[in-house]
């Protein structure tokens, strides 16, 4: 945020509580969003943001990322938002935040470029290619897939991993672009496995490695499916510290089935055998319509044998929710005791046998 120019700190409040009284334009509602971060948007301009959450900000199926000096536009289906009102959006933007150099649209649907990405300024070569958080810096390719290809919801549980893992062994299951795994490492994790069946999206992973000087091991980097690595890695007795189990919404191969809305337990079910005893398992559920409560039901049954046990949630962080807490009742399931429908959970891990990693 440019603190001298014409949105300065005394006028930002002023507008937002105009704004918030009576909105008017999107651009109105989402530079609102916007100057409430404004502590966030400090120089060197290197860190991920969410800019506006239109589920809770007053615009559904909108969502504004900001990634260092880019700009990421997602709409959903439930977005009427076109690119005309969109590239009127980002020249508005312009003004509050001079330093973004490249803004992206990308659209869920059918068309495969849309949803990889549609330059609403600057150029490809002007896109980000890196970020920073907590000390750590991740590899971006902004094109890479639907999304951004780095999750702002799990802030907070990269900054635990990074905490808590010292020393220890990871497992990092549908490890995408292993952000998750490469905080771990960072806080000096003795042992991080990513599984993904995309090389593409590991390749992001070693490139982060990469960039914080780590060793990149062939070994660490498994390309293949979920079910059959797990049931590989229980055939060799292999256990771990913490296992992650941070699954797509829905998704089915030859090897098996993630339904996060009718079959989560059978997927904690398959990782729960990889846990050393004292460790933990980390489960996060995105599905929009399953609720807080049913994800809290589904854990309390999984740990009626007294060998799992419920710690704590792990928040989303604010930018990444939306600060106008009461739209929340426009999501399609309440995420209490969550604070976001992306649920985060810390479950312990004791085992009969009382194997160590």
């Amino acid at each position: 945020m440019n603190r001298g120019g014409p949105w300065h700190r005394a006028r930002a409040a002023a507008t937002v509580r105009e704004i918030m009284a009576s909105p008017s334009s999107l651009g109105d509602v989402v530079r609102a969003a916007v100057l409430r971060r404004q502590s966030l948007l400090v120089p060197p301009h290197d860190a991920a943001v969410c800019l506006f959450n239109g589920y809770g900000e007053g615009a559904p199926g909108l969502v504004l990322e900001l990634f260092g000096r880019s700009l990421v536009l997602t709409t959903h289906a439930v977005s009427s938002v076109g690119e005309e009102e969109l590239s009127a959006l980002v020249l508005s933007l312009r003004e509050v935040l001079p330093f973004v150099r490249s803004a992206l649209w990308k659209r869920r649907g059918d068309d495969e470029e849309l949803r990889r990405g549609k330059l609403l300024l600057g150029s490809e070569a002007e896109l980000e290619r890196r970020i920073s958080e907590n000390g750590v810096r991740y590899a971006l390719d902004l094109r890479l897939h639907q999304d951004a290809g780095f999750y702002l919801d799990t802030r907070e549980l990269r900054a635990w991993l990074k905490s808590e893992l010292s020393g220890k062994t990871l497992l990092n299951t549908f490890a995408y672009t292993g952000s998750l795994g490469v905080a771990a490492v960072a806080g000096g994790a003795r042992e991080v496995v990513h599984v993904d069946k995309h090389r593409a999206f590991l390749n992001q992973a070693k490139t982060s490695y990469t960039l914080n000087g780590f060793p990149v091991a062939r070994r660490d980097f498994v390309v293949g499916d979920f079910f059959g690595v797990s049931s590989d890695l229980r055939r060799q007795n292999r256990l771990f510290d913490c296992v992650v189990l941070d699954p797509p919404f829905f998704a089915s191969t030859s090897g098996g089935r993630v339904d996060l809305v009718g079959d989560a337990e059978r997927l904690l079910n398959k990782a729960r055998p990889l846990v050393a005893d004292g460790g933990y398992l980390v489960l996060v559920n995105n599905a929009l319509f399953v609720s807080g409560a049913e994800h809290m039901a589904m854990i309390e049954r999984a740990c009626q044998d007294g060998y799992l046990a419920f710690e704590r949630t792990v928040p989303v962080p604010d930018d990444v929710v939306g600060l106008l807490r009461d739209e929340s009742s426009k999501l399609p399931a309440d995420p209490a005791p969550f604070n976001h429908p992306t649920k985060i959970a810390l479950l312990s891990v004791r085992r009969k046998d009382g194997r160590k990693a």
